[in-house]
């Protein structure tokens, strides 16, 4: 099949990026060229991206991702998922009479994980010193950058909140009391001083580069930064979407108790191709399992852009987002019955339920041991639906606040010279999200709404435990070599549209731009992950790029189409490796990520 594309291939031999945003793109090829290499890059990137993308991700949020390290030869999954705080248990919400974790405020406040698993990395695979690869974010919040029209959009969709409940959050947002004006330089001054003391704090350390590195981080998880965000937790009450102010169960000591993490990749192998994601502690096996359930449908001759192709993809993504749904949590806490998840077998039973009409059913699968998750997953999905008539009607949602509060995300993926590869998915901590630490320039991250106050759900929320997020990103090798890093922002949608891209690209053979640009959909049959999950059974949003025999034939199957406009749906950006020579590209949607290279 033949794609269009929007940009050309960007591809070269030195090095590539792609981002979100052409800054922290620009930002992170900058690393390479001062002698550095990809995971310098994607540091620094990372960085700058909590800068100038602050409603997608910022310091107070989180960031998993995957890399190839080309001189130990391994996949390493980072954790920069903050957990729950130690106070915050079942009980301690219910004695507040809170029923559900809110979307906004300080009462769903994890720890911030971003930094450090950023440092983290640094640390062990970086090459440059700090001072290096902060400087394009200290700059950029110091003297200024072009503010996006959706970020302007954000703040002004909260300014009355802000100036009525956030006050500090009105004082960064709000210069001379109004929103800023779209492409105005924008400054965030406190947030760069909070990286130049970070830096100077670990340059005073002395000694190799590791025991600054080290330094820095004790500064973030038990220095300064510790106690500022311990101290506006202690003294601030926060209104929220529940309609009362609460304060924050976070704690300095939370910081210093436990920090970001490697660990192995969950990975499926599909003939040469190995995909490698992360555990079920986030979304990552869903596209695993997605793509197990997917073979030996035929999906590989499917037209990527016609009926059959769709009905498949959305029927078999049904099937795993219900797993997810049912058996998913963090594996410190709960037992996931991840090897089953991914068996043959079990893709193959899955796989003969896909039918030729669109299901209106949820499903997750009979697996011994686990009969109770099932049960309370579909009791779930049922309330998700709030339908007044049976399933698979127009659900009504009137007497629910619309979220205010959630954000968005970031991406980056960066290839090297040397043969390394990461793909990294930053998000949380959005502007508008959480009230602004003054002297921090920063906010903290709502990422606690994702727990349930249900104990016997895997998500169940607990002191110490990971919240199950939709942050996604991917790697994939072929015959053990690095071929592709991909990811983007989306939350339930990543690992969605990520499959239709891999399809396209991998099976399909159309090149990186093309596979980017063509036509995206996506399900929202399943509970969403966000406060307060709501569920539409069968929707299927679907941009109307689509040709119209397409469309009307989805729709006489029995999928709810809801047709966006073109360009509208995705954000995605991936790096390739193949011969020696090295690919990017991004998404032309939104009109601000970008692929640089050379």
């Amino acid at each position: 099949m033949s794609g269009f594309n929007t940009r050309p291939v960007i591809s070269g031999t030195f090095g590539v990026v792609a981002s979100t945003h052409w800054i922290a793109s620009q930002a992170a090829m900058r690393m390479p060229e001062l002698g550095g290499n990809a995971f310098d890059a994607a540091v620094a990137g990372g960085f700058t991206l909590q800068v100038v993308e602050p409603h997608l991700n910022g310091p107070g949020g989180d960031m998993p991702a995957i890399l190839w390290d080309a001189s130990g030869r391994r996949v390493r999954v980072l954790c920069g998922q903050g957990p729950a705080p130690a106070a915050a248990t079942i009980e301690a919400c219910r004695e507040l009479g809170v029923d559900g974790i809110p979307d906004d405020g300080l009462l769903p406040a994890v720890l911030p994980g971003a930094v450090d698993a950023w440092l983290l990395l640094f640390l062990e695979h970086g090459t440059l010193d700090l001072r290096t690869v902060l400087e394009p974010a200290i700059a950029y919040a110091r003297e200024g950058h072009p503010l996006l029209p959706r970020a302007v959009a954000t703040i002004a969709g909260r300014a009355d909140w802000f100036r009525a409940h956030w006050p500090s959050s009105a004082a960064l947002w709000l210069p001379d009391g109004a929103p800023p004006v779209p492409g105005s330089l924008f400054r965030n001054r406190p947030l760069a001083a909070t990286w130049e003391r970070l830096v100077a704090e670990a340059e005073a350390a002395g000694g190799a580069r590791e025991r600054w590195i080290e330094a820095a981080r004790r500064a973030w998880r038990e220095g300064f930064v510790a106690e500022a965000i311990d101290r506006f937790c202690r003294r601030t009450e926060a209104m929220d979407s529940l309609g009362g102010p609460h304060r924050a169960f976070l704690r300095g000591a939370d910081l210093a108790a436990r920090s970001a993490s490697f660990e192995e990749p969950v990975t499926l192998d599909l003939g040469r191709l190995r995909f490698c994601k992360t555990g079920p502690w986030g979304r990552g096996p869903v596209l695993l399992q997605t793509l197990a359930i997917l073979e030996g449908t035929g999906i590989e001759a499917a037209d990527p852009l016609g009926p059959d192709f769709v009905h498949l993809v959305i029927e078999a993504l049904k099937l795993a987002m219900a797993d997810r749904e049912a058996f998913y949590g963090d594996p410190a806490f709960v037992r996931v019955p991840l090897d089953r998840l991914l068996d043959r077998d079990y893709a193959a039973d899955r796989r003969r339920l896909i039918g030729p009409e669109a299901s209106g059913d949820f499903l997750p699968g009979s697996i011994p041991g686990f009969e109770r998750q099932r049960a309370l997953a579909i009791e779930g999905w049922r309330w998700a639906c709030l339908e007044e008539g049976p399933i698979g009607t127009e659900p009504t949602f009137g007497h629910l606040q619309e979220p205010r509060g959630r954000g968005d995300t970031c991406h980056i993926d960066v290839a090297d010279r040397f043969g390394n590869l990461i793909s990294a998915t930053p998000s949380g901590g959005w502007l508008q999200s959480s009230p602004t630490i003054p002297e921090l320039g920063f906010c903290l991250g709502s990422r606690g709404q994702m727990f349930r106050l249900e104990p016997e759900r895997p998500d169940a929320l607990a002191p110490g435990k990971r919240p199950r997020t939709t942050l996604s990103p991917t790697l994939v090798l072929e015959d053990g070599e690095p071929r592709l890093a991909c990811g983007t922002p989306g939350g339930d949608q990543q690992d969605q549209w990520q499959l239709v891209f891999l399809l396209r690209h991998l099976f399909h053979g159309l090149d990186l731009q093309a596979a980017i640009d063509a036509p995206l959909f996506h399900g929202e049959h399943w509970p969403l992950s966000f406060w307060p999950r709501r569920a539409r059974p069968r929707s299927v949003p679907i941009e109307d790029r689509f040709a119209y025999a397409t469309l009307e034939e989805l729709s006489r199957r029995g999928h709810r189409l809801a047709i966006r406009e073109g360009w509208s749906i995705g954000r995605l950006t991936a790096t390739v490796r193949a011969g020696g020579v090295l690919a990017a590209a991004a998404t032309p949607r939104q009109m601000q990520a970008y692929a640089v290279g050379r």
